[in-house]
């Protein structure tokens, strides 16, 4: 056997060279500088000590200066620095020089202490740091100030009355609130529970492309406190799943409105009555041909209203009918309940006080014209009402994709 076999029959014996394994204090080293190339990344320029940089900055541009200072980690970074940051090559990367201020082309600075680089740090901070272990990335970073940057909603008035029809519908059954995880769509005019508060998808934009595939969109999200953002939907899918209480808020179930089959509070036959106030409050008197309550009784429409001017419910003015609407084989609760869902975007914002000097809201009003009204009860009776919705800037009756509808 010549030395050639011969190396090549050992070599079957031969023990596998062992993988590089690095110390906690090294793997420290390379996650601290790969936050450092994420920052590169994003912004085309390296970290900056400049006071109006933000402490993660100016974090990692000390750490940069330190990195670069200390010969003993060059072995170790070097096959990550793909940049060039450690040689200072990053500086020509976007086509821009950049000296640092504290140092001009002098090179790094000589290597500061633990304490003092804690003291600096503590400096930006504006207190005392205790520990730096723990910095999110630049990605991390952006996810949350998205999900936390919000403005005030001017037209909040447009949507007070959304959620409030929406969790007294929790409270009394017709709508239900189940796991984000078992339904991942988010469109127009859905409703989750974020944080512990109700958020309305007002609007969906157009869909965009994203570097990791497939599409997103930027959406307007209305929450129940009165702010607004225009988080992007993949944005919110992920605070939804995030959030162990996240929830979706079921579309109302009315249940059958037209049935053989009776329960307890069912009855063959009803009214919807549409009135007009003869108040002399301002904002009734403003839009008197617009505001109108609905309701739906199963007896006399004028006994009813006999006693409008003493009560809050009627404005604690006199009412006049001017629409009423008889059905049979219905369900009065559950057709009331339906109307104020459907025109909840249009419930009338006013507070009255009665007799007593008690402050009053009185629901059953809403700022819809009458042809309208005439439209709902038209696709109830024949059955089309369902998908429908109420759009508030036309004032029509609209299904969920937009289009114009005209009852049968």
């Amino acid at each position: 056997m010549d030395l050639d076999d011969l190396r090549a029959e050992l070599s079957d014996y031969a023990k596998p060279e062992k993988k590089q394994t690095l110390s906690t204090k090294e793997q420290r080293i390379v996650t601290g500088f790969e936050d450092i190339q994420r920052f590169f990344d994003e912004y085309k320029r390296l970290p900056s000590h400049h006071e109006g940089g933000d402490i993660f900055e100016r974090l990692y541009a000390t750490r940069l200066d330190r990195l670069r200072a200390l010969s003993d980690y060059r072995e170790l970074l070097e096959p990550l620095d793909h940049q060039g940051l450690l040689s200072n090559i990053g500086t020509f990367y976007s086509g821009i020089r950049q000296e640092s201020p504290e140092y001009g082309d002098q090179g790094a600075p000589a290597e500061p202490s633990d304490d003092e680089l804690l003291a600096e740090l503590a400096d930006i901070a504006g207190g005392a740091l205790a520990e730096l272990k723990h910095v999110r990335s630049t990605a991390q970073k952006r996810e949350a100030e998205e999900i936390a940057k919000r403005d005030i909603c001017n037209d909040f008035d447009t949507f007070k009355p959304i959620f409030e029809r929406v969790e007294n519908d929790i409270k009394q059954g017709i709508r239900e609130t189940r796991r984000f995880k078992e339904d991942a769509s988010i469109d127009q005019t859905n409703l989750f529970i974020l944080g512990g508060q109700l958020v309305y998808v007002a609007d969906v934009g157009e869909l965009i492309k994203v570097p990791t595939g497939g599409s997103d969109a930027r959406l307007r999200v209305i929450y129940s406190n009165g702010t607004e953002s225009n988080i992007l939907r993949r944005s919110l899918q992920r605070a939804l799943y995030k959030d162990d209480a996240g929830r979706r808020v079921t579309e109302p179930n009315a249940g059958p409105l037209f049935s053989d089959h009776w329960e307890d509070g069912d009855t063959d036959s009803g009214t919807i009555y549409v009135l007009r106030s003869r108040s002399t409050h301002p904002t009734v008197t403003e839009h008197r041909t617009l505001i109108h309550k609905i309701g739906v009784t199963g007896g006399n429409v004028e006994t009813r209203i006999a006693n409008a001017e003493n009560d809050a419910t009627y404005l604690l003015a006199e009412v006049e009918v001017v629409a009423t609407y008889k059905l049979v084989d219905i369900n009065r609760k559950k057709l009331e309940n339906l109307l104020h869902r459907l025109f909840a975007p249009a419930q009338l914002d006013l507070v009255i006080h009665d007799r007593f000097g008690k402050p009053v809201k009185p629901r059953e009003w809403f700022l819809v014209p009458l042809n309208v009204i005439d439209e709902a009860v038209s696709l109830i009776r024949s059955g089309k009402i369902e998908g429908v919705r109420y759009d508030l800037t036309k004032a029509e009756l609209v299904p969920d994709n937009g289009s114009q509808i005209h009852a049968t």
